[in-house]
Formats: structure tokens, C-alpha cells, sequence
């Protein structure tokens, strides 16, 4: 589904969002949050297999309160607002735990699309000239301001309805990639958490654990495949079934004399049993 939504996707920012979702396990703020001095693509980068990013901002909308709570102390910058009358601002602030703080490596394709995309925005860049605010942001509006989570929600949403997927949102792309890399590498959870950047291991395995449960179903199939089906193993083919005898008696009262509510409910059923009749 992730690929035909690719495939489908004709927006280039959400394209590059999607990819950077997937392949790097980001959230959406850290993905509007990235800025180009965080991305290593250089052409020694792709040819060592080192191309890699760093997550240590991300992209927030705060009101005015939320600024005086957090004292500003955790916001890196603040972007201008296009109205004068607005209550909120969107900023530029540290991840809220440190384990959101990491290096994530990511496939030679995705570091491509990123050098593409790179190359379009500079044409918007030269194109508006001084209409062009460039906050050096990987993700931006043609006119260099950052994209707000509504704008990007509703362009999936009109790419979720082209393409006929389920109703899904853009963060279920950031659990698809977890998923994806479980598998990938076989349960890994350390290595998946430093990806995903989860403050706990618990998180991925409360959240994920039917993967695990899936992969242990099929490694009872390897199981039949490998081992009995070129061993078979018949335990029971010799054991033959027990000869129909007469009633123990002995054994009967001995049970009855150990268990009186046995011996209660057997005298109440004798009762009923005479009343029908």
C-alpha cells in the first residue's frame, strides 16, 4: 500500500515527506523540523553507504502561554507569523525527551530524492528571489515558509482518496516503519529504537508485539518444513486403543465416598429423574 501510495503520490514535499516517514521512522514534526546542514548526501556519503541525518529540532505550533511556561529555554527559533493578529507561533524547539535526540542512516534512493528535491527548491529559490524566506528547512512551501501539519494532513488526504487506500493518517506511516524494519531485521529491538527514537524499549514492544508473535508463527511452519516433514514422527501409531470393560464398582463407591458434593448432586439427579418419571 505504501508503495502504490508512492507511486501515486504528484506533490513532491509530501512525497519527500513520506519517504523520510518510512525509511527513517520520523515523526512529522521532525521531518518539518529538518534542516539541510542536518543531511549528509554527499557523493563520499552515498558511495560508503554513510548517507545519514541528524534529529535534534523539530517543528511545533505553541501559543503565546505555552511560550511563557516553556520560558523559551527549549525553542531554537521562531518563525514570523503572516498575521499580526495570530495567538500561536510556529517554532523550531528540542525534541521533548533526549532519545528523540539521534543519527538515522538512510537508503541511497531516499538520499537521490532528497538531492532532487534540493535542486527544485533551489529554482523556487532563485525563481522568487527575495519573496523566497529561506530558513535552510529540507521541507518547505514553494516560498521557503514551513508546512503547518494541516497542510500536509490534507494533502495526504487527497492522495489517500486518488489512490483508494483505507483510511489511514500520515503518522500511521511512522508505524509502518517500524513494522517494516521488525521484520527486516528479525526483531531487533535496540536497533529499531534507535531509529525510531522511543525513550523506552516497552513502547516498541507493547505497540509491535503482534510482529513478534507473527514471525514465532512462522517459525513453527520452518519448523514442520525442516524438521518433520523430512523426519516424520508418528509417536502414537503403535498405541492401540483400551478395551471397553464392565464398570468398576469398587472404584465407583471409592469415588463417592472422597467427593460428598459428587455423591449431593448424583442423589439430587436420581430425585428429579424419579419425579419425571
Amino acid at each position: 500500500m505504501i508503495r502504490k501510495a508512492l507511486d501515486e503520490c504528484d506533490d513532491m514535499k509530501l512525497y519527500v515527506a513520506m519517504n523520510l516517514a518510512f525509511a527513517c521512522s520520523m515523526r512529522y514534526g521532525e521531518i518539518c523540523g529538518l534542516t539541510w546542514d542536518k543531511v549528509h548526501i554527499s557523493d563520499e556519503d552515498i558511495a560508503n553507504d554513510d548517507s545519514h541525518l541528524w534529529i535534534e529540532q523539530e517543528l511545533a505550533c505553541v501559543s503565546r502561554e505555552a511560550r511563557q511556561q516553556l520560558d523559551d529555554k527549549d525553542i531554537m527559533f521562531i518563525f514570523p507569523s503572516v498575521m499580526s493578529n495570530t495567538h500561536t507561533n510556529l517554532v523550531l524547539k528540542k525534541p521533548k525527551t533526549e532519545s528523540s535526540i539521534r543519527k538515522v542512516w538512510i537508503p541511497k534512493t531516499v538520499a537521490y530524492i532528497l538531492r532532487e528535491w534540493k535542486q527544485i527548491q533551489n529554482q523556487y529559490k532563485e525563481y522568487l528571489a527575495q519573496d523566497f524566506s529561506d530558513y535552510n528547512l529540507v521541507l518547505t512551501l514553494p516560498n521557503g515558509r514551513p508546512v503547518e501539519n494541516r497542510i500536509m494532513e490534507k494533502e495526504f488526504s487527497r492522495l489517500r482518496e486518488k489512490a483508494g487506500l483505507p483510511y489511514v493518517v500520515f503518522h500511521s506511516l511512522r508505524h509502518s516503519s517500524t513494522t517494516y524494519k521488525l521484520k527486516l531485521n528479525h526483531g531487533d529491538l535496540k536497533a529499531t529504537q534507535g531509529d525510531t527514537g522511543h525513550a523506552q524499549i516497552d513502547m516498541i514492544t507493547d505497540i509491535y508485539a503482534h510482529i513478534l508473535d507473527e514471525d514465532r508463527k512462522v517459525n513453527a511452519q520452518k519448523f514442520e518444513t525442516t524438521f518433520y516433514a523430512k523426519n516424520p514422527v508418528n509417536p502414537l501409531k503403535d498405541v492401540k486403543p483400551p478395551k471397553e470393560t464392565g464398570t468398576d464398582l469398587t472404584n465407583l463407591i471409592s469415588a463417592l465416598e472422597q467427593s460428598p458434593e459428587l455423591v449431593s448432586m448424583l442423589t439430587k439427579a436420581l430425585k428429579q429423574n424419579a419425579i419425571s418419571s
